[in-house]
């Protein structure tokens, strides 16, 4: 049995990476809302946190499971290894944050769980079907985004091709309302799952739950969702300027598309039990909606130094992970 104070950290971390998230993804949820101008950045976030909390409640918890039994085998799951994967997570988010790149909070926390769980158990450690899952999906996610974006945007753009611009603005601009509260939806379903999941294996190793039955206790939903309502709420500025201002200029209904598309993606996910990137999704859907106008309205430039941002965020975040375990062993020498 794993010591107490070793799974209450572990609870600890889970919750300030799941703060860290809200604050860090807070930008996928009100980007396009802020963006287009629909809301007040104030207002956004209010709504977004409520949404974000609401999530979990609605999509189920099957997402959960598969962060808690489908990166590290249970038997090399101990507390001191989701601590260390959870350190290198935060860490990492926190440095993309620091320079306003909307990296993956969800691939950060799988990359610091594989990190951990190699120094600890080598490649016997980790459950590779469920880590070539991520994988694929890190490649899809974005791509589906995109497409769904760019052929929802061509469609409005069809049917609404004799609607006078302002008019379509106005009406857009009150849906969009709608679509970002129900992209919130989703991201804290998606997001908010993954620490649920942590918290419940942790609790597992610590004796404190049935390792045959996976179940996420309902005080671990309510204390993951609250925490990622508050990250949400005090939201992380530098990466909304990015998403909302810097890849593309949006209007209403583009915004509307993006949010759409994104949170139809991310609710599928969801319920598959697939864990998958907001920032991935959404990002991918911002760039889709914005080549409906032109390809150059599109700051292909940002978009590199984001999937860049894509491409390392898990070997970076299993490097520190790696790192934190090493301290851990090398501090009971």
């Amino acid at each position: 049995m794993e010591p107490f104070s070793l799974i209450i950290a572990g609870i600890i971390a889970a919750l300030f990476f799941d703060f860290v998230n809200g604050f860090h993804d807070a930008a996928n949820a009100i980007a396009t809302v802020v963006g287009t101008r629909v809301l007040k950045p104030l207002q956004a976030v209010s709504m977004a946190a409520l949404a974000n909390f609401i999530g979990p409640f609605v999509f189920g918890t099957a997402i959960a499971a598969t962060v808690g039994k489908g990166i590290i085998q249970p038997n090399f799951s101990t507390a001191e290894v989701i601590l260390a994967g959870l350190v290198g997570a935060i860490v990492w988010d926190l440095i993309t944050w620091y320079f306003g790149l909307p990296a993956s909070s969800s691939h950060a926390l799988i990359g610091g769980l594989i990190g951990s769980a190699l120094i600890f158990g080598g490649f016997e450690a980790l459950v590779f079907g469920g880590i070539q899952k991520v994988l694929t999906f890190l490649v899809v996610s974005p791509v589906l985004g995109f497409s769904v974006a760019l052929a929802f945007g061509i469609l409005l753009i069809y049917f609404l091709r004799k609607s006078h611009s302002g008019k379509v603005n106005r009406v857009f601009g009150k849906l969009q309302i709608a679509s970002a509260a129900f992209f919130s939806l989703t991201h804290g379903a998606n997001d908010g799952q993954k620490t649920m999941g942590v918290i419940t294996a942790l609790l597992i190793a610590g004796g404190f739950l049935d390792a045959k039955n996976f179940e996420v206790p309902i005080w671990v939903i309510l204390s993951a969702a609250i925490a990622m309502a508050i990250g949400t709420f005090l939201g992380g500025w530098r990466i909304v300027k990015t998403m909302a201002f810097r890849i593309t200029e949006l209007k209403p209904y583009q915004g509307f598309c993006a949010e759409t598309g994104g949170g139809v993606i991310l609710s599928t996910m969801a319920w598959l039990g697939i864990p998958v990137s907001t920032t991935h999704a959404i990002s991918g859907a911002i760039m889709g909606v914005g080549t409906t106008r032109r390809l150059s309205a599109v700051r292909w430039g940002i978009g590199r130094k984001i999937i860049y941002a894509w491409i390392i965020t898990i070997p970076a975040s299993a490097g520190i992970g790696a790192l934190v375990l090493l301290l851990f062993q090398f501090g009971r020498l």
